[in-house]
């Protein structure tokens, strides 16, 4: 399946996220993206450095598109933020970065297991 695939089958066609794009794992580059989904490279650069030190996040946020997000967990591997009721799954696979948004509608442990799914099987196969 293409990067797009994922994006568009995998995330969204889910129904638990409404929209996703998906990083190389250096983030300096966006490798597919929901249409108007806008995460700018600065933004996942950020999120890079909150993988290593997520004390920022915590006290500072985390901004996905421009909307400033209020962390709830973030760890070496994943991210996750909410505002409302609706938020970000952000988890690294060896080779990519997935950023996942899900409206209100969707429980926060719905969405982020289909984004823990794609990741653990990225990584399986080599991305």
């Amino acid at each position: 399946m293409s990067w797009q695939g994922w994006v568009d089958q995998t995330l969204v066609g889910s129904k638990k996220i409404d929209k996703a794009a998906i990083f190389s794992a250096a983030g300096d580059a966006e490798i597919a993206a929901s249409a108007g989904f806008d995460v700018k490279l600065e933004e996942v650069q950020y999120i890079l450095r909150g993988f290593e030190d997520s004390i920022p996040l915590y006290s500072g946020g985390l901004f996905i598109a421009g909307e400033k997000l209020q962390v709830t967990k973030a760890d070496d591997q994943s991210i996750y933020a909410q505002k409302g009721g609706e938020g970000v799954c952000v988890v690294k696979s060896s080779e990519s970065i997935i950023v996942a948004h899900y409206p209100e509608t969707v429980a926060p442990g719905d969405a982020a297991s289909i984004v823990g799914q794609l990741s653990a099987y990225l990584t399986r196969i080599g991305y």
